[in-house]
């Protein structure tokens, strides 16, 4: 089976927000015999903390968080064989502020969480981040990459809304 891999270009997360281009994608392929994941490399120079954003068949849309990846550092997001084209990642630089995020909003929380549903995050005492799309060309294989040159500054909560792709 084929593995990808998904390296975000540089543009401001406001961009993004205003419905701008803000997430640049270059895909690679190359053959691969290991287990199929979704997994998360950190390229930059600081720790940081990344939250996932999925639709569930049996639960609908879910937002999972936080896992901590240090420097050079790679973590699973997902084990086992994907099960959806589409997923969505929110990142945080610990150590030098700013963020890896996009339009696609759904709902996070400071503290280890797993949130179903996207609606009504304020509402239901969760806080509303934009996530960027990861299209895994429906392979059952993908690794993020994100690196210092592509994290964005904070943008201010609320800037604007974008549903993710059905």
């Amino acid at each position: 089976m084929a593995k990808g891999m998904l390296v975000v270009g540089r543009a401001p997360l406001a961009m993004a927000l205003a419905g701008g281009v803000a997430v640049v994608a270059v895909l690679t392929a190359s053959p691969s015999p290991a287990m199929a994941d979704l997994k998360l490399c950190n390229r930059s120079e600081s720790k940081v903390g990344v939250a996932l954003g999925y639709k569930d068949l049996e639960q609908g849309w879910t937002s999972e968080g936080w896992w901590n990846v240090a420097p050079a550092g790679c973590v699973k997001l997902k084990e086992g064989p994907l099960n959806a084209r589409y997923y969505y990642v929110y990142a945080i630089d610990y150590d030098k502020g700013g963020a890896w995020g996009g339009p696609a909003q759904m709902c996070i929380q400071n503290k280890l969480f797993t949130i179903r549903g996207i609606d009504n995050c304020a509402e239901r005492g969760f806080d509303r981040k934009g996530f960027y799309e990861v299209d895994t060309g429906e392979a059952i294989d993908w690794t993020v990459e994100i690196s210092s040159a592509n994290r964005s500054p904070m943008a201010p909560p609320g800037s604007a809304t974008s549903a993710p792709a059905q």
